[in-house]
């Protein structure tokens, strides 16, 4: 392929999107250049501060429910509050918990503030994808997500390299840095991000719209089917960040060592990301999701052979591009799944998928390795790989024609606003 085809390529890539989007991807990137706690948790409390392997699940697990408690009620927030205060509430209270876990030493304060960090880590992301289906046009969805991610993972490429050896010097200082760049972000969604809440309509539209509460969101099959298979693939992703160094560390690897392998995977999304993005954007969701899901179970799954830097690494290239394929492509699901003005609902519940995820996977990942080894972990992943790719196929059969195919409702669609006005000097 010519340069010039490429820089066309690009420009494709990234044309047509609100300058909003921008200023909210541009707020991603900044919060996982801070990406530290999540990352290095595992290593902190087991080679750091020589906790075992199940206390460091059990308050990895704590951050997980913290998630878990945060994403419905951050959910609601967005839909009554709005997408902005939600937001920059989230990231303001993230930046100060960070910092406190940094200061904290007994092992009862460690685990009551990872937990508060959890909580507020994770009620952010309600109100950042709702906003992000609010600005951008149906079309263009699984473009901006793929975009957004490829942010999360740029950031996270950076982050991971560099604070894997302020690791190896302190801890503390990693955990400040990430308050940091998370209050920064704050910052930057007070300064540039315009409330993007669709407009109420006409009295019996507000009824009808009164009556979208969590009980919708529950009765609605396909969407917690969704739901369901997110939280199988959580479980899997989950490991990246728990079980992977957790094996790593008990098998003599540094800390050093565990950021050059994971950094892999966030390259390799920002090399790969946009390109397999436009390659895969008008084809079958179905193909993709199952796909997707038999690299990710099968890729961890051969983690149970990494025994050097470089073999660890090509497992990684093999769950990364799981994830290059079934984020956007998840993501335009739940868009598309979502009523307009319950979007926080429905865009919160997908996030306690992840959450609940993040409070099992690491309690899985530390009895199993504790009581019958690692390999019997990336044997569970295959397991669950295989059992999703089976889930994704029967769902994906049952969804309408319309949804399937990526398209929205007509009505949904026309009221969508492409990109939200200003607001006045009084809202700013």
């Amino acid at each position: 392929m010519s340069v010039a085809s490429l820089r066309r390529a690009a420009r494709e890539s990234v044309s047509g999107l609100p300058r909003e989007f921008w200023w909210l991807w541009t707020s991603t990137l900044v919060n996982r250049l801070g990406a530290f706690v999540a990352t290095f948790m595992t290593l902190y409390l087991t080679v750091d501060r020589g906790y075992s392997a199940s206390f460091a699940g059990l308050v990895v697990a704590l951050h997980g429910l913290g998630g878990v408690i945060s994403s419905l009620v951050a959910g609601v927030m967005t839909d009554r509050l709005g997408r902005r205060p939600t937001l920059m509430a989230a990231q303001a209270s993230t930046a100060f918990s960070v910092a406190l876990l940094g200061f904290m030493e007994h092992p009862a304060a460690i685990a009551a503030v990872a937990l508060l960090v959890g909580m507020t880590s994770n009620a952010s992301r309600p109100a950042v994808q709702a906003m992000m289906a609010d600005i951008v046009r149906p079309e263009d969805r699984v473009r901006a997500f793929a975009l957004n991610y490829w942010a999360i993972n740029l950031g996270f490429a950076v982050s991971a390299t560099v604070a894997g050896f302020v690791a190896e010097y302190s801890y503390l200082a990693g955990f400040l840095g990430e308050a940091a760049l998370t209050l920064l972000c704050a910052v930057l969604v007070y300064v540039k991000l315009p409330e993007s809440r669709p407009e109420k309509g006409d009295a019996a539209q507000q009824a009808a719209e009164a009556e979208i509460g969590l009980g919708t969101v529950l009765r609605d099959g396909h969407f917690m089917g969704v739901v369901g298979l997110s939280f199988l693939i959580s479980l899997i992703f989950m490991q990246g960040s728990f079980g992977l160094p957790l094996a790593m560390g008990s098998a003599g690897f540094s800390a050093g060592d565990y950021g050059m392998v994971v950094a892999v995977n966030g390259i390799l999304i920002v090399l790969l990301q946009i390109p397999v993005t436009r390659f895969i954007e008008h084809r079958d969701p179905q193909k993709l999701l199952v796909i997707s899901a038999l690299l990710a179970g099968y890729g961890f799954g051969l983690t149970a052979f990494g025994g050097s830097i470089g073999v660890l690494g090509l497992t990684v290239c093999v769950w990364t591009l799981a994830e290059i394929i079934n984020s956007p492509t998840q993501m335009g699901l739940v868009a598309r799944l979502s009523p307009l003005h319950g979007r926080g609902r429905y865009q919160g519940m997908y996030t306690m998928s992840w959450a609940v995820a993040s409070l099992i996977a690491p309690l899985l990942a530390g009895f199993v390795i504790d009581r019958f080894g690692a390999a019997w972990l990336w044997g569970t992943t295959a397991v669950l790989g295989t059992v999703a790719g089976l889930g994704y196929w029967l769902l994906m059969r049952s969804l309408p024609a319309a949804a399937g195919a990526g398209q929205e409702p007509e009505a949904a669609t026309a009221a969508a606003p492409v990109s939200p006005p200003l607001p006045a000097a009084a809202e700013a």
